[in-house]
């Protein structure tokens, strides 16, 4: 994976708009999450830097720098996006 793009169900997880991944693929899956104003389908999509996000009423924005590994031991990411991803109402 490019290490500036993380797939639209692992940030919907890291920004705690998901639990599961497998919720996150039933929410995508459904229509109910939009990527940049469109409704988005496809829980791979890769979102990069300024990309916007909505859920429920939520607006996230994927912050600028590393994608998180998807793969480090839980509790550890190479990007604070849980606290740098901004959110909208």
């Amino acid at each position: 994976m490019d290490r500036s793009t993380i797939k639209l169900d692992q940030f919907l997880k890291l920004v705690g708009a998901a639990s599961t991944g497998g919720e996150a693929k039933i929410l995508i899956q459904d229509g109910q999450v939009t990527v940049n104003g469109s409704v988005e389908t496809r829980r791979g999509r890769k979102l990069v830097a300024g990309d916007t996000v909505e859920l429920a009423d939520q607006v996230y924005t994927v912050p600028p720098g590393e994608a998180p590994d998807t793969n480090a031991p839980v509790g550890s990411t190479s990007l604070e996006s849980a606290e740098s991803a901004t959110i909208q109402e």
